[in-house]
């Protein structure tokens, strides 16, 4: 809390951070959603992480002195700055500190190479089934979510830019799910009746987000 900070709101779809920038700063997403993408030459996007409240937005930039990946904001937002030269003196100079940071960027680390999994290796079903139970368990772990589930803060064209699916297949496989009653809709508000049946249609076991306390 000492760190010298900015609180600022950014609006949806908001730019933390551009590809190509030099960071001078480091983000922690205070309320809202966020998400970090990279685009083709030719304008595609892929969105290779989502974020929710109470996570840094970009400890990768903090030793590495250009942007490779663009961060923006999916929902309206809170968003404390803190200065990356402030935050890397604080990380050498407590080993506890540094530690903390380590094993947070091991841990994105484990979720993009499931997420690359998810892509690559499941079908639509299987795919949009595991990333409700990754969101749902994330929310849980920071007590955002309650019995009746969650307001997914996505478009079906973001969540497509998330699966490597098209608008129209996410709505077709939503759609599949509910019939098969694997989930329930209300608007964006996401619930799970059948919710040990999701987890084995998706594949999914939480291993990957390193839910305890690692050992310091």
């Amino acid at each position: 809390m000492a760190l010298p900070y900015t609180l600022r709101v950014y609006e949806p779809s908001s730019y933390l951070v551009r590809e190509g920038d030099a960071p001078e700063q480091c983000a922690v997403l205070l309320s809202g959603f966020a998400y970090r993408q990279k685009q083709t030459g030719s304008g595609m996007r892929q969105i290779v992480s989502l974020h929710i409240p109470g996570e840094p937005l970009d400890f990768q930039h903090l030793f590495l002195d250009v942007a490779d990946h663009n961060v923006q904001t999916l929902t309206r937002a809170e968003v404390a700055t803190i200065s990356r030269v402030a935050l890397r003196e604080l990380a050498r100079s407590r080993a506890s500190i540094g530690h903390a940071i380590f094993v947070n960027t091991l841990v994105e680390a484990s979720i993009f190479r499931e997420w690359i999994l998810n892509i690559g290796r499941r079908d639509a079903r299987s795919r949009l089934a595991h990333f409700l139970c990754e969101f749902a368990i994330r929310l849980d772990m920071q007590g955002v979510v309650n019995a009746s589930g969650y307001e997914l803060p996505m478009s079906q064209e973001q969540l497509g830019d998330a699966l490597g699916l098209t608008a129209v297949h996410v709505n077709r496989t939503i759609k599949s799910l509910e019939a098969d009653g694997f989930i329930s809709r209300n608007r964006r508000r996401i619930s799970f009746p059948r919710w040990e049946a999701l987890r084995e249609l998706a594949d999914f076991s939480s291993r990957y987000l390193h839910l305890m306390q690692q050992a310091s």
